[in-house]
């Protein structure tokens, strides 16, 4: 196989695992040689060697046959470093010379740290700010800054596409440009799992917790995975307290926070509440516009010539609300159409080529729907909500639900009423006026808001 034989098949890995999963995993292989049925690869570590052999081989292997290779196996290697010199005899510690290198000793490079690759393009300078996310950035910025640690750990929640990992890989990139020496890792929960279990298997714990409480920043994605896992719990609270007595910098993230994570222990929600917790909020118009813009910016070198007419970014930040990682897409999905094509950027193209997206994008959320996530999350009944009785226990969701149904909705004043028992559309402005009041005075009610809305939009 030559290496214009692997990239067709890692064009085809791109489309089969994702942009995500091959920047981190499949990218990063070297194709080394095809001899008697073996493809072999060169690979950073032996972590991600084995990561890739588990969860991507069966593909890779897949793809590889189907462009009429002779491959029955693969095989991913770490490339050798130079030998060095022996000690001479007279520097032989006693039984030096058949005694295997401790972990400390076999551990010491960089490369060898047990976490996952970093995106180049995650960087601060490339993280748009706006209202939903400027104080998580700015946490973010002072804890990459280094000096004395004072969020500890520092934990940020928010929904898929809002920016965590962005932030983390941020975060990686400063520390270790500020202080190379610095042993950063970043490596998601399933990942850390995954180390555990194999430590398990192959009856390397001690190796396990000696590798991870020698690190000096430890930032682990998604620890809602963790969740319900007994064993990889009790390892992470150790290895987490480990860290935090030796003043070592802790970062997670997860997509909710974490008194929200079922199945997570007591213990670890009280220990990771003990720093600073900061929601990346849903994007709001404007964030979303900068994002675009700051990605047409990146773009132009890459599509040199490619005009957009005024309005179209408008329109995409408008119409795709969902997410950053959505929106992105959709941008470079429409750049890479027009420059096949080669056709301007207009409203029509844009509307044309993003159809599918626009349409999951619009789906409608009903004031019924409404009603019953506002029944659940105020654990009151549904006909009790709609129904005619005013004490405050019932009245204040209801009143939540009409506000949610006049922004979420394009129901009119008097449709809605109408769904709220026939009440009259004066009821719902009522209703609407006060929620506005009181979620600027009472966090509870802005907390509220923000959990339905985020539930109504999922």
């Amino acid at each position: 196989m030559t290496n214009e034989e692997w990239g067709l098949v890692r064009n085809k890995l791109q489309k089969a695992v994702g942009q995500n999963n091959y920047t981190n995993w499949i990218e990063p292989l070297e194709f080394a040689d095809l001899k008697n049925g073996v493809a072999r690869f060169l690979v950073p570590t032996n972590f991600m060697g084995n990561w890739v052999d588990r969860n991507f081989g069966d593909k890779i292997l897949n793809h590889m046959v189907g462009e009429g290779l002779k491959v029955s196996r693969l095989d991913f290697e770490v490339p050798r470093k130079p030998a060095q010199a022996k000690p001479s005899s007279s520097q032989k510690v006693d039984g030096a010379e058949s005694a295997a290198p401790t972990a400390s000793a076999t551990r010491t490079d960089q490369d060898d740290l047990p976490g996952a690759p970093l995106y180049d393009r995650f960087t601060f300078d490339n993280f748009v700010v706006g209202k939903p996310n400027e104080l998580a950035h700015a946490a973010a910025r002072r804890v990459a800054e280094g000096g004395p640690v004072t969020f500890n750990p520092l934990f940020l929640y928010g929904g898929v596409g809002l920016g965590k990992t962005h932030l983390m890989h941020a975060i990686a990139h400063e520390m270790t440009s500020r202080n190379p020496e610095l042993r950063v890792v970043y490596l998601s929960a399933e990942q850390f799992m995954y180390r555990f279990v194999q430590a398990l298997r192959e009856k390397q714990m001690m190796d396990f917790k000696q590798l991870f409480r020698s690190v000096d920043v430890l930032m682990v994605d998604d620890v809602q995975f963790i969740a319900g896992k007994d064993s990889t719990q009790e390892e992470f609270f150790h290895t987490f307290n480990a860290l935090v007595d030796q003043n070592k910098q802790i970062i997670i993230s997860a997509d909710r926070a974490p008194g929200e994570i079922k199945d997570l222990e007591d213990r670890i929600k009280s220990r990771l509440q003990c720093g600073l917790v900061v929601d990346l909020h849903p994007t709001d118009y404007e964030l979303r516009l900068g994002v675009l813009q700051n990605k047409v910016n990146a773009y132009r070198e890459q599509y040199n010539g490619l005009v957009i007419a005024d309005g179209v970014l408008e329109f995409i930040a408008h119409r795709i609300s969902t997410n950053v990682r959505v929106l992105e897409g959709a941008l470079m999905r429409l750049f890479a159409f027009a420059s096949l094509v080669g056709r301007e950027v207009t409203m029509e193209l844009a509307q044309d080529c993003l159809g599918d997206i626009l349409r999951a994008s619009d789906r409608k959320v009903t004031v019924e729907e409404i009603q019953r996530k506002v029944s659940d999350h105020y654990n009151i009944r549904l006909s009790d909500l709609i129904g005619p009785k005013r004490v405050r226990t019932i009245a204040r969701p209801r009143q939540v639900a009409m506000y949610l149904a006049k922004h979420m909705t394009s129901r009119s004043l008097p449709e809605i009423g109408r769904r709220f028992g026939g009440r009259d559309h004066t009821t719902v402005m009522h209703g609407v006026k006060r929620i506005d009041e009181l979620k600027v005075a009472d966090d509870q009610i802005a907390e509220d808001l923000e959990l339905l809305r985020r539930a109504l939009e999922a």
